[in-house]
């Protein structure tokens, strides 16, 4: 056959959600992969990763058949079998647990392995439709929506494409060379068209800090100091806008008195940056009106991640950059979608009264730590996430998967970490082999994802697995019995968007909201219409509320260095990766080389260290050994371990979130992936 470009969207955890033309070069094959060019904000620029997406949906190493295992946990010995028998066990096991414990005893886990909505939801609908066991999920974004709504109440902002309208785009707490490409896009727009400034904050000097004007590299977890100084040198050089400050915030007065000690002094001693740094940062974002933040996960994984959310997003109310074109801020759109999602997740059948477990404790869950009454877990099914990988406490999460008396099937594409502890493996469809519905994260189209081509091997998409699991434990919703294609028809419809065909033909919807409403010019989500300095933090969540401040400030990380502990660990992304998917593709894997710990060159040679040596990074959780990297672009006293390899990469098969803290993030939980505090040695 002829090869054709068929249009899709990228299924992965990044707010891009790039619009995608893929080449089918054959029933089964795929060729190039490009972006859409017509979509406004993919603008036809993708990752690497995903433009050699050939080679992984067709990567020798991808999950053909059905596994049983036939020695002990985590042997690898497995045999084939077919999808009945797979199914028939899975549904027995599900069936056992309920017999024995009832239903709780059955938790599903999911993530986002996939972000399409049907796809990625279905898991719930089976979930709801049983009184199985709920799941919070919690281990990437709670800490940074709980600091958005702190202050502005919903979570939307800046159309992404006005960065091209900036003066001045402000990176804080992300490294979109690596995790959000399309932000470049319009950042060099700006930068060519009206000779805008980037500037970067960010911990280590990352690839988006080498390409920006400034990088001030602080202290990992101390962003919250860093944006109360700069606010503190705007009231007082007069660059506040005090108008619009008394328009649209509450207690503005309040929290000027409160900043008068928050010297540029005061905080230069807590993030290592020099006064001179913050002062002229300072001054610059004040005299830019056209100043558009685009905020990151980063400096929300932390036990004091919510806190500098809040604090850092209160900048663009301070000068009223939000009443510019080009100015204000972004962290996330999720909140402009009005999408019914009742019948994917079968919301309809959810009781809250069910009992419910943090994904991010997965390790205390499983081992028996986190459940105050009820029975034991033991029974799971895993789809679209790789927790012995990703969760922290990872020691502890092995250990919940080795009980005997558990057993776990996994939906998966590859052989992960998790899949090895399995009982049952289900060899999965990657998004070009079935249908679903996206929403962009850091954007604002909602898009369909058609099926590009037939799937490889045995694979099997999620709803139809889920599908036929409801069937044989008993579970009734309309949704089992509906294709996916007809789930994202009546979800469209439901929404008051269109239908499935419609969007097939017109490929996305543009869901901005107009100018006023994205910048809150009709007023923050609050009855007061008033952006909110000083926060309801314990309407927010259940955890540690009185933790967090009053009023933006400093908050001390949760585990900060120390005698024993005294060097700051941050586990950042890796650019050929994207959590732990990519690291199965032979490409990603010889362009990243291998785990490796980025250490200032002085403290490198205090330890003895020289380039590509073994070195040991432990705390109280665990030790793990990888290989060293003086590198000048970190502070000293900071380390930094990029992106999230298979336990197997690292020497002594440990992998890196065995240091990494389960304790959750007020107000509503979160791993903080980036608050771990380590010693070092040579190995």
């Amino acid at each position: 056959m002829n090869s054709v470009f068929l249009p899709t969207a990228c299924p992965h955890d990044c707010p891009s959600t790039c619009a995608l033309e893929v080449e089918r070069v054959a029933p089964d094959r795929i060729g190039k992969v490009r972006g859409a060019a017509a979509n406004s904000y993919t603008a036809g620029v993708i990752c690497a990763k995903v433009s050699r997406y050939a080679e992984r949906v067709h990567s020798p190493d991808r999950l053909r058949t059905p596994l049983r295992r036939t020695g002990p946990k985590g042997s690898g010995q497995w045999a084939e079998i077919g999808w009945d028998e797979a199914l028939d066990r899975i549904a027995d096991a599900f069936l056992d647990a309920e017999r024995v414990h009832g239903a709780e005893a059955v938790w599903p886990y999911f993530y986002a392995g996939t972000m399409g909505l049907v796809q990625r939801g279905g898991i719930q609908r089976l979930r709801h439709a049983k009184g199985y066991s709920r799941q919070i999920s919690t281990v990437c974004d709670t800490p940074a929506n709980m600091g958005w709504l702190a202050g502005h109440g919903d979570i939307r902002g800046a159309d992404p494409r006005e960065m091209a309208d900036s003066d001045l785009i402000v990176n804080w707490g992300g490294n979109p060379v690596a995790t959000q490409v399309n932000v470049m896009t319009h950042v060099s727009r700006a930068r060519k068209g009206r000779g805008a400034k980037l500037v970067t904050i960010d911990p280590y000097r990352t690839g988006t800090a080498e390409v920006s004007d400034l990088h001030l590299m602080l202290r990992p977890g101390t962003d919250g100091a860093l944006a109360c100084a700069v606010m503190h040198v705007l009231f007082r050089e007069e660059l506040a806008d005090r108008a619009y400050l008394g328009r649209y915030a509450a207690g503005a007065d309040r929290f000027e008195a409160h900043l008068a000690t928050r010297t540029p002094e005061w905080a230069a001693a807590i993030t290592g940056l020099t006064v001179e740094e913050i002062v002229g940062f300072a001054r610059l974002y004040g005299a830019t009106k056209r100043s558009y933040l685009r905020l990151g996960y980063g400096l929300t994984r932390a036990h004091n991640g919510a806190a500098q959310m809040h604090a850092v997003s209160c900048l663009p109310v301070v000068t009223g950059a939000w009443a510019h074109k080009g100015g204000g801020a972004l962290y996330c759109s999720s909140g402009i979608y009005s999408i019914d999602r009742t019948l994917s997740e079968g919301l309809d059948r959810l009781d809250t009264s069910v009992r419910g477990f943090d994904q991010s404790r997965i390790g205390a869950v499983l081992t028996g730590e986190d459940i105050a009454s009820g029975p034991p877990i033991t029974a799971m099914l895993i789809q679209n996430t790789n927790p012995a990988a990703i969760c922290p406490d990872s020691a502890r999460v092995r250990r919940g998967f080795l009980r005997d008396d558990l057993f776990v099937a996994v939906h998966e594409q590859f052989m992960t970490d998790t899949a090895q502890l399995a009982d049952i493996v289900i060899p999965a469809t990657t998004f070009l082999e079935h249908d679903d519905l996206y929403r962009g994260g850091g954007q604002m189209h909602i898009l369909i994802g058609r099926k590009v081509i037939k799937p490889q091997f045995e694979a099997r998409e999620n709803h139809w697995v889920i599908s036929e699991l409801a069937r044989r434990v008993g579970a009734e919703h309309p949704g089992f019995g509906m294709s996916a294609l007809e789930i994202i028809d009546s979800m469209l419809k439901t929404s008051g968007l269109t239908d499935a065909a419609t969007l097939t033909e017109q490929r996305w919807i543009d869901a901005q909201p107009d100018f006023e409403t994205s910048h809150f010019l009709n007023g923050f989500a609050f009855p007061d219409g008033r952006f909110r300095f000083a926060p309801d933090w314990a309407a927010l969540g259940p955890y540690g509320a009185g933790q967090l401040p009053e009023l933006p400030d400093h908050m001390a990380p949760g585990r900060p260095a120390d005698a024993e502990h005294p060097f700051r660990l941050v586990t950042a992304p890796a650019r050929q990766f994207l959590n732990s998917s990519f690291t199965e593709t032979v490409t990603a894997q010889r362009r990243e080389g291998r785990p490796t710990v980025l250490i200032h060159p002085e403290d490198a040679a205090d330890l003895a260290l020289a380039d590509g040596d073994a070195v040991r990074l432990g705390n109280g959780l665990g030790s793990v050994v990888v290989h060293a990297k003086p590198f000048a672009g970190v502070p000293r006293g900071v380390v930094i371990v990029e992106g999230i390899w298979p336990n197997s990469a690292f020497l002594e098969g440990i992998g890196i979130n065995t240091l990494t803290s389960p304790e959750p993030i007020p107000p509503a939980g979160g791993a903080a992936f980036h608050d771990t505090a380590v010693w070092l040695r040579a190995a």
